[in-house]
């Protein structure tokens, strides 16, 4: 028993460190975010910065997301894209021995959205606020669509917050962003990413064209020497999410179409609302106590 105690108490202590790492690296990223500075230089920062705080590696590839963009944008090899007026979600993710920190806020660097940010930094809040133990999914989700509509907007019904795990950045329970009609009881010593998004759109998201973000999903023989030299380079990210400007593999395009043929990985594409509506994002980890919660991303 007092080993099993000893265990939790460890993993709880990895996912505060890295919650902590996340929190200093999401804050130096912010400052240095402006318009004329490339998103490659911040997804460079962030990625190297949590390691040299003493994280073990990203959770996901740094999400660098625009304007209408929701999700799953990050830079390409060599990119030059420079930050324009945007409204920006920069969603980070950093792990301490495979226990996650998954974090976002939005940065508008227009000046025209402010209550579009407030929208999901207050569903946020007012999340937090209502998760303990015991409490059902379906209440936290009502909680923070009131909040956002309260701002006159709409959170973005089709993304949802959800459960983290050892390697594993989207577990059990997801957390709806709406009105639900049956959810589930978070328990004491659930880990949690709530991420509310708000949008001046219609309040959905569909697969844009472009994809730099792939996960492996499942173990198999690959008979294909590109393949194979690429299944080798992608061992040390286990279950985490790899972004394709981080791989060196030979006929890396042809490679990574095999192994998502044969279901070995899964592509994430960017995520654009569909109505073409600015989105803002703001996300922390939660581990749910008792009476509410400690968030480890502050």
């Amino acid at each position: 028993m007092v080993d099993k105690v000893q265990e939790i108490e460890e993993i709880i202590g990895k996912y505060v460190k890295a919650g902590k790492i996340l929190s200093q690296v999401r804050s130096e990223a912010k400052d240095r975010m402006k318009v004329g500075g490339t998103l490659l230089e911040i997804a460079d920062f962030v990625e190297n910065r949590a390691i040299e705080l003493g994280a073990d590696g990203s959770a996901f590839p740094c999400n660098i997301s625009r304007n209408d963009e929701a999700a799953h944008a990050t830079p390409l090899a060599g990119d030059e894209t420079v930050f324009g007026e945007d409204v920006v979600k920069l969603d980070i993710g950093v792990h301490v021995d495979g226990y996650i920190a998954d974090s976002a806020i939005t940065v508008d660097l227009s000046g025209n959205y402010g209550d579009l940010v407030k929208a999901s930094e207050a569903g946020l809040e007012v999340a937090i606020d209502t998760v303990r133990n015991g409490v059902n999914t379906a209440e936290v989700a009502a909680a923070i669509e009131d909040a956002i509509i309260s701002y006159g907007f709409k959170p973005v019904g089709n993304l949802t917050g959800h459960g983290l795990a050892q390697y594993i950045p989207h577990a059990h329970p997801s957390i709806p962003n709406r009105r639900v009609s049956k959810g589930v009881e978070l328990k004491t010593g659930d880990f949690i990413a709530i991420e509310p998004f708000a949008t001046d759109g219609v309040g959905k998201v569909v697969d844009g064209t472009l994809t730099e973000i792939f996960q492996v999903v499942n173990k198999k023989p690959v008979r294909l020497p590109a393949a194979r030299a690429l299944l080798k380079e992608l061992e040390p990210y286990r279950t985490l999410p790899f972004a394709k400007r981080w791989l060196k593999t030979p006929q890396l395009d042809f490679a990574l179409m095999q192994l998502e043929k044969a279901g070995i990985i899964h592509s994430y594409p960017v995520l654009k609302e569909v109505g073409g509506g600015m989105v803002s994002q703001t996300e922390h980890t939660v581990i749910v106590t008792d009476d509410g919660c400690e968030v480890t991303t502050r």
